[in-house]
């Protein structure tokens, strides 16, 4: 069963929280919510929310809550990619290739990556 959506703003606290673990309500409403004019109560009912939909998860330690990941940032970023291929572009891929075969500065590496997931799917193909 896939994960709940989440905003954009939930993914970027996601990825904060992915290169910042085991952090309090009080030290990512510092760095990640003043950053964004983002109130101790708004970062909190976030990290709440991210929980309540299996994001994040939480431990006691010394009298506070510490919020982790539950999942890896690859997992996230790919429910993301999904529900946008979903919702916004019907389930179809050829807008999102379109847009990127537009797109100027791909990398080398990002172009390698490209064509190995091209190779992947022939090979899936192929199998079926």
């Amino acid at each position: 069963m896939p994960k709940p959506s989440i905003g954009d703003q939930e993914l970027a606290l996601l990825h904060y929280l992915a290169e910042h673990e085991n952090a309090t309500v009080g030290e990512v409403a510092a760095d990640f919510g003043e950053a964004r004019g983002l109130a101790r109560s708004t970062v909190l009912t976030m990290m709440e929310r991210l929980r309540a939909k299996s994001y994040l998860k939480r431990r006691h330690v010394d009298g506070v809550y510490r919020y982790s990941t539950a999942t890896g940032t690859s997992e996230v970023m790919s429910n993301a990619v999904g529900q946008f291929v979903e919702k916004t572009l019907s389930g179809s891929l050829s807008p999102f290739v379109a847009w990127m075969s537009q797109k100027a500065d791909v990398s080398d590496n990002e172009l390698a990556e490209l064509e190995a997931l091209v190779t992947k799917l022939q090979s899936r193909r192929k199998e079926s």
